[in-house]
């Protein structure tokens, strides 16, 4: 029985998908997906193509995505052509990489979608007569 460090799976050049990709192990793409990826690794091939979003733990990019990108370790390479948001934690591009979209640390992306717990409601407050009273005096 293989244990699932060594687990992985390739999607070839002349492999087309179209619909969600979820994988527990290490994915390399080098066909096209037409749907989300959901994976721990994923290595995409040169001449690959995924439209969708993609989310992984670790991303080596290199092909062309159209769709938002989320890792914690993203590896854009110069022959990637991305256009989507890219969120990470660590972020490596290389010189000649397209990307048309936004860039956030997953740090930013989680505060921002998280509720502030302790906030409590605003309560208003009338001033009463004596105050107004007094505030006119002055």
């Amino acid at each position: 029985m293989a244990s699932s460090n060594s687990t992985f799976s390739v999607i070839g050049s002349d492999v087309t998908i179209k619909g969600d990709v979820t994988a527990s192990a290490d994915l390399h793409v080098d066909g096209t997906i037409e749907g989300d990826i959901q994976c721990a690794s994923v290595v995409q091939g040169e001449s690959s193509s995924i439209s969708g979003a993609v989310v992984a733990d670790t991303a080596r990019m290199s092909g062309k995505v159209s769709g938002s990108i989320t890792a914690k370790e993203l590896v854009i390479l110069k022959s990637a052509r991305i256009n989507g948001d890219v969120h990470y934690d660590a972020l490596t591009i290389e010189q000649g990489a397209q990307v048309d979209g936004r860039f956030a640390p997953n740090a930013s992306r989680a505060a921002a979608a998280k509720p502030v717990a302790d906030a409590k409601p605003v309560k208003r407050v009338e001033p009463t007569k004596a105050d107004q009273e007094s505030l006119l005096a002055s």
